[in-house]
């Protein structure tokens, strides 16, 4: 089992860890000190449940609904084209660090919206946990399936807390406000990217 478990970690890890538009929000909210906690542990308990429903079967038929799958892919390149339009008019007016008094943390409430957008918006989210890790689960039998998702969603919490923690530590060479146009800039360039992949998936 412990083999099986350790798969599971590769294969969620492997999947996980591309870049994306998750991905660039959890490490630029790390280094906002925006609630970083709070996002690590949604994306990660997101990404459990859509790999719960993977491993059981459950989500691979709602996955693989064209109409569903296309409202998603419009609705996700909506929020990507906004988010990244926030992220420019950032690196333009320049970045800002937790004990700057010229910046404006949001809300959790207003993190925490942004991250399920983020998360449950993007239709990639659902092929790599529900489709993809639902399909490699499929070779086990009985509770290994089980061990096996496990796996995957232990990778998902512990990549998601290294970014968020790994954004907090690199918070003072973002004191320059240099690093934070770079960093906006590879933010809203990464969300349009997405967004516009996403948008072409939709109307095609």
């Amino acid at each position: 089992m412990l083999g099986t478990y350790i798969q599971g970690m590769g294969m969620g890890g492997s999947l996980i860890i591309a870049i994306g538009a998750q991905n660039a929000f959890v490490f630029s909210q790390g280094v906002r000190q925006n609630h970083p906690l709070t996002i690590a542990l949604l994306c990660s308990l997101c990404d459990a449940i859509l790999i719960c429903l993977g491993v059981t079967g459950v989500g691979t038929a709602v996955a693989a609904n064209p109409v569903l799958g296309r409202y998603a892919a419009l609705f996700g390149a909506a929020f990507l084209f906004w988010y990244g339009l926030g992220a420019m008019r950032s690196m333009l007016r320049g970045g800002c660090l937790k004990d700057d008094a010229a910046c404006e943390l949001t809300t959790r409430r207003s993190a925490v919206a942004a991250t399920l957008a983020v998360t449950l918006l993007n239709p990639h989210v659902y092929l790599d946990t529900v489709v993809l890790l639902g399909a490699v689960s499929g070779q086990y039998v009985d509770d290994a399936r089980y061990v096996f998702g496990a796996g995957a969603a232990t990778a998902s919490f512990l990549w998601f807390f290294s970014l968020s923690f790994g954004g907090r530590m690199m918070a003072p060479f973002f004191r320059s406000q240099t690093a934070w146009k770079v960093l906006d800039g590879v933010v809203c360039l990464t969300m349009w990217y997405i967004g516009t992949g996403l948008l072409m998936r939709g109307l095609a």
